[in-house]
């Protein structure tokens, strides 16, 4: 339990250093979007990569080989995603959600805040993240695609152009 072999351990040094450099070698090759924080496609990218190289370190049934595969794969798979869906709206409207307004000139819509499981708790705080104490002077609060919450200040909501494409922004 506490200790198997050196042969385990050095084999550990051995793959260990050779996964990470083939997992740095991949990610420099496929881009900075590998890595990228922007839809559930990326994050589950993200995971997966990480998982594969502890299984690769940890998993004497998997061979380094195998294990550059999987990630290659892995970066492959999430380059025809981004690629895809970059091209074809269709592909991207399936593939990931549209963002969501939250709250419009300091007024939460509620029924955007339950179809999105929500609070207005969760709003504010978003507000007041960003130094605003006051949701009258917030201009739109969206849930961006990646989960995260976009706070749009009135004095810079301009035209408004950055809210096209979202989910109740046009109403």
């Amino acid at each position: 339990m506490w200790f198997d072999s050196w042969g385990d351990l050095g084999r550990i040094l051995a793959v260990g250093a050779a996964a990470y450099l083939t997992l740095v070698v991949v990610l420099r090759l496929s881009g900075k979007r590998t890595l990228a924080k922007l839809n559930a496609f990326d994050l589950v990218v993200t995971v997966a990569l990480g998982s594969t190289l502890a299984t690769i370190l940890l998993s004497s049934d998997v061979s380094w080989a195998e294990g550059a595969t999987a990630l290659g794969l892995l970066a492959l798979l999430q380059f025809v995603v981004a690629s895809v869906t970059a091209r074809w709206p269709a592909a991207r409207a399936a593939a990931t959600a549209r963002p969501t307004l939250l709250l419009r000139d300091g007024a939460a819509l509620p029924e955007a805040l339950r179809q999105q499981r929500m609070t207005l708790d969760e709003v504010r705080q978003a507000v007041r993240a960003t130094g605003s104490g006051d949701l009258s002077s917030i201009a739109a609060v969206v849930l961006e695609t990646d989960g995260s919450l976009s706070v749009i200040p009135r004095e810079k909501a301009g035209d408004r152009s950055a809210l096209e494409g979202v989910r109740e922004a046009e109403g």
